[in-house]
């Protein structure tokens, strides 16, 4: 499939995070365009680290993401208009594991310039490099009700990618 995407400079983004991130949902992708997995996530963040614009993102070690983020240097944020709210809920609520997210959604796989997975039905996508990684600690948490979202003790790991490209259709 042919895509419209263009590549812009990030700092150019004209894009409220908190609606994008934790409102709207975004596809994490990691792999290659033979081997990958994707998974919905609403938690995350942009910004400035280490003088390098990045990402940052959470997945638990039980999510199937999770083995193929450990194997690649690079992964995929993809963000949606909302006509794809059903995509992103099938692909947050199914394992890929269990079935074929591609094939049971429709959405179409690109291989991006880093070598990851996009897809071409995405409205803005984020190329990135992961640079450092960290699993939550919850001795670290100083406010209780955070616990509430760990009931079975399965703390997320943090990434932290460098944006290589910003892409919008």
């Amino acid at each position: 499939m042919e895509n419209d995407f263009k590549e812009i400079d990030p700092n150019t983004l004209d894009e409220n995070v908190f609606e994008l991130i934790g409102e709207k949902w975004m596809l994490i992708t990691a792999g290659t365009i033979d081997s990958f997995n994707t998974m919905t996530a609403s938690w995350g963040g942009l910004g400035v680290l280490w003088n390098k614009r990045i990402c940052f993102c959470f997945i638990r070690p039980s999510r199937y993401t999770y083995n193929f983020m450990e194997k690649s240097d690079f992964f995929s944020l993809s963000f949606f208009n909302e006509e794809y709210r059903d995509v992103l809920q099938f692909c947050g609520t199914n394992s890929g594991r269990d079935v074929d997210k591609v094939s049971m959604t429709g959405i179409t796989p690109l291989e991006g310039f880093t070598g990851t997975v996009y897809f071409a039905e995405a409205k803005l996508v984020l190329e990135c490099k992961k640079i450092y990684y960290q699993d939550l600690d919850h001795t670290h948490f100083i406010e209780s009700d955070i616990m509430e979202h760990y009931p079975e003790e399965n703390y997320h790991r943090i990434y932290i990618g460098e944006i290589i490209k910003c892409l919008i259709a």
